[in-house]
């Protein structure tokens, strides 16, 4: 299975780089893990949160492959435990090996976005940093390829 993280925001802090590398490089084959970080648009008193969202929402649908299921994450999505994210996973592993897994900006997705994800998944329903996020879902990956493998990593 083929997964991208396309995450809007770059110049991130440094212990995220760090931690992003770190989960990049643990996810073990047939999988293969990638970020894509999508360019922010900015946001000033004469450029509102709207029209920043409805940029952001265009680069986001440019980044996307035909082939890809997309999944967006959503503090109002779909809820999972470990286990059942893992399972969601091998699920999609045979239906859509491509996937394209959507962090957006501050302000959310824009709704052309909403509307091509297959799916809307929720890490918690605490509001959690961008930058945090994207180190929370790499590691979920990882703990779910883990489980899926019978690796010691996960224990309930």
């Amino acid at each position: 299975m083929r997964l991208r993280i396309l995450a809007v925001g770059s110049r991130m802090p440094a212990w995220v780089d760090t931690a992003m590398a770190d989960y990049l490089r643990r996810i073990r084959s047939p999988w293969k893990l990638e970020l894509i970080e999508i360019e922010a648009a900015p946001r000033s008193a004469t450029r509102g949160a709207a029209q920043a969202v409805a940029r952001e929402g265009e680069r986001v649908l440019a980044a996307l492959r035909d082939r890809e299921r997309v999944v967006a994450l959503d503090e109002g999505g779909r809820q999972m435990d470990t286990r059942e994210l893992a399972a969601r996973f091998a699920a999609l592993a045979h239906e859509a090996p491509d996937l394209a897994l959507l962090i957006g900006g501050p302000d959310g997705h824009a709704a052309p976005v909403r509307q091509r994800a297959a799916e809307t998944w929720s890490l918690s329903r605490l509001t959690l940093p961008h930058a945090l996020a994207r180190v929370l879902l790499a590691e979920q990956i990882y703990r779910a390829q883990s489980l899926l493998l019978g690796h010691p990593y996960h224990r309930d």
